[in-house]
């Protein structure tokens, strides 16, 4: 068995629970989630907690919600996790520097388009909705820049003609998961770039 790490995950839709569900059935301990606040969603506008936050909950993981992550409770709140690692899965804010240089190994981020086609937010409905015969995953090092960092892997996934976004990012959730696991060995092992 590899060393087991620290990990503190960031993430927020439906897309980054299937990386959080991989954490969780590994060897490493997600020692806490953050998250987006809990906000009206649908059609009542019923506030509800976001996808990880249920799945984090579901665990026993501690849960944070900052408004800003930049306020000095919200760093002082991640640096108390001592995590070894950070995962960024579709979070929905950028980092800020005290943050990205809270883990001792960095963080990492499932990226759903091959970087550096779509950076930023929506790179599966932009794929589809550009005609892109293909898409995939990148797992990334976090850095100041907007999906900026070094890439450390990638996987390719086509799209068929008829396939919705929907149906496209639910199998990359699951492709970005599988990757993910793997750049964390390489990077435990020493592999990793």
């Amino acid at each position: 068995m590899e060393r087991s790490l620290r990990v503190v995950f960031f993430g927020t839709p439906q897309f980054a629970v299937a990386s959080l569900s991989a954490l969780l059935a590994s060897g490493h301990s997600v020692v806490g989630g953050v998250t987006q606040p809990d906000k009206p969603r649908g059609r009542g506008q019923h506030v509800t907690e976001s996808p990880v936050k249920q799945l984090a909950r579901e665990f026993g993981i501690p849960v944070l919600q900052p408004e800003r992550l930049r306020d000095e409770a919200a760093v002082a709140a991640v640096r108390a996790l001592a995590p070894d690692l950070g995962v960024v899965a579709a979070y929905g804010k950028i980092l800020p520097a005290a943050v990205l240089a809270t883990p001792s190994l960095g963080l990492i981020n499932v990226h759903a388009s091959l970087l550096p086609r779509y950076r930023g937010a929506a790179p599966v409905h932009r794929a589809v909705m550009a005609g892109d015969p293909d898409t995939g995953i990148s797992i990334m090092h976090v850095v100041q820049a907007l999906d900026a960092g070094a890439v450390y892997k990638t996987a390719t996934r086509p799209i068929g003609p008829e396939e919705t976004s929907a149906e496209v990012e639910a199998d990359l959730a699951r492709i970005g998961a599988d990757l993910l696991m793997t750049v964390i060995a390489d990077i435990v092992s020493g592999r990793a770039i």
